[in-house]
């Protein structure tokens, strides 16, 4: 058509038409005239070549500055940026104008690309199946889920197969440390039905972390251990080279945007317990492996076979009970019965949870506390524990330790506070503790902490004498009931009779 230039596409078309096809009938499916036919048959370059190359139209911004001045920079420091050499001419250079930021940044890119340092490789793998699981830690602050109410500090330990796509997630409560990759582990292989050949991890560097030579020596044995159970050779990627772990890296940003929109979907961050949270990313981690089925059966024909029995994915430690009426371990003090002061007892430490036992006994499961951020110790207080004590001492309650997590609820806080502002330290002790054992004595906790709300409503002090008669009988005041037992040689008169009859 005239006034319109012909491209580099309407000559390859015309060119190939010309093979079977007169130059009239060739050029009019190429879209030009005959002529135009013959004076590309005369010149057979591509428009795009026969074009000169553009000139410059204004004066270069950056001459005798670049090559002078910029060059120099970027072969001393290859890693800075455009932005900073930008701003450092303008420093040196306060009267000159260089053009656009966006100039020399082009100018860079085009140096970069002819004189630039070699960049790194990466290559991509092929998979075979059955033959590595990768397992690695997500941060999941930033979807800003609570448990009742609370916000919820949290990992998600993540285990990979990258052939087939099975995924396995497992809620961490506490860092990366070895409990929680032995306990995720354990969970994605069963979940799997098999154990891959390979096992890589990105060297556990957080399990390591501030601990002297002979722990961290103990914990590559147990790690070995834990993979030689299940049949896996332990690999790991090399230190801060995150892109060798990439088949799980890259589905972490996936699995976080699917939890995201599962919870968008809820309508709601806030779970009623920890329970509740966990079975939702069993579902959230479900749907994606559904997906992924028929890829997920085939590999599992090539997994090991699974051993009889777990290992374990846990801690054992010995703690002692001191006066106090508790223990002290990872910077969190717990409180157990009184009568276990001055005895050993053996902790079996989880990432949620303590299992304590004394001998072979196991005596109680504890919830695992955290230490503080700035360094300071956490309590684990069971009220039930001391309650008995602190009645014979009660203003002890005044300057205790942990007593802020002595208080089951916060009712019973927010009333030891007001009682503080009203009645003054001793009566505000003496009657916190009552309300504790009373709490404790007549199993209403939950009950006694709404009539305690109402009462802060209504800025009064609680009436004990009302309250007792309330949750009443007193156990101090039942009725003692005496069995009168028989001698059993009534038992052989029995016989005597039966045998006579």
């Amino acid at each position: 058509m005239a006034g319109r230039h012909i491209n580099d596409h309407q000559v390859r078309l015309f060119m190939t038409n010309r093979r079977n096809a007169p130059v009239a009938l060739a050029a009019a499916k190429a879209g030009f005239s005959p002529a135009t036919g013959y004076r590309i048959l005369q010149d057979a370059r591509l428009p795009s070549q026969r074009q000169a190359p553009r000139s410059r139209r204004r004066p270069d911004p950056l001459a005798g500055i670049f090559d002078e001045v910029v060059v120099p920079m970027l072969e001393a420091a290859p890693g800075l940026r455009p932005i900073a050499i930008f701003e450092e001419l303008r420093r040196r250079y306060p009267e000159t104008v260089f053009g656009s930021r966006r100039t020399l940044e082009r100018r860079i890119r085009d140096w970069r690309a002819m004189n630039g340092q070699d960049r790194e490789v990466i290559f991509r793998q092929v998979h075979e199946a059955g033959r590595l699981g990768l397992s690695d830690f997500t941060c999941m602050d930033d979807l800003a889920v609570s448990i009742a109410g609370q916000p919820l500090d949290h990992l998600l330990y993540h285990f990979r197969l990258p052939c087939g796509g099975f995924e396995h997630g497992h809620i961490i409560l506490g860092g990366e440390s070895f409990v929680a990759l032995a306990e995720g582990l354990q969970n994605a292989l069963w979940s799997a039905g098999g154990a891959p050949k390979l096992h890589r991890t990105d060297s556990l560097s957080a399990a390591f972390r501030n601990l002297d030579a002979d722990t961290r020596i103990d914990l590559t044995k147990r790690y070995d251990a834990l993979c030689a159970h299940y049949g896996m050779e332990p690999t790991r990627n090399n230190r801060g080279i995150a892109h060798e772990n990439g088949a799980i890296e890259s589905a972490h940003g996936h699995i976080k945007a699917a939890v995201k929109d599962a919870l968008l979907l809820r309508g709601s961050g806030d779970f009623a317990d920890l329970a509740d949270y966990r079975r939702f990313i069993d579902e959230v981690v479900n749907a994606r492996n559904r997906r992924h089925g028929p890829g997920i059966d085939a590999e599992r024909k090539f997994l090991q076979p699974l051993p009889d029995v777990r290992t374990t994915d846990y801690e054992e430690i010995l703690v002692t009970v001191t006066s106090s009426g508790g223990f002290t371990l990872r910077k969190v003090f717990y409180t157990v019965p009184s009568r276990l002061i001055g005895h050993r007892l053996r902790v079996r430490l989880y990432d949620d949870r303590l299992d304590v036992f004394i001998g072979g006994t196991r005596l109680m499961t504890l919830p695992r506390g955290r230490a503080g951020m700035n360094g300071k110790h956490g309590h684990v207080v069971d009220y039930r524990h001391v309650i008995h004590s602190l009645r014979r001492k009660p203003m002890a309650l005044l300057g205790l330790v942990y007593r802020d997590s002595l208080f089951p609820r916060d009712a019973y806080r927010l009333m030891f506070d007001h009682l503080l502002e009203v009645h003054g330290e001793r009566e505000a002790c003496c009657i916190t503790v009552e309300l504790l054992a009373m709490a404790h004595e007549r199993a209403c906790e939950a009950e006694l902490a709404g009539l305690l709300a109402e009462d802060l409503a209504a800025r009064r002090t609680p009436c004990l004498t009302a309250l007792r008669a309330r949750f009443s009988p007193d156990p101090a005041a039942l009725p003692e009931v005496v069995v009168k037992l028989v001698p059993l040689s009534i038992y052989d008169g029995l016989i005597e009779q039966g045998e006579a009859a």
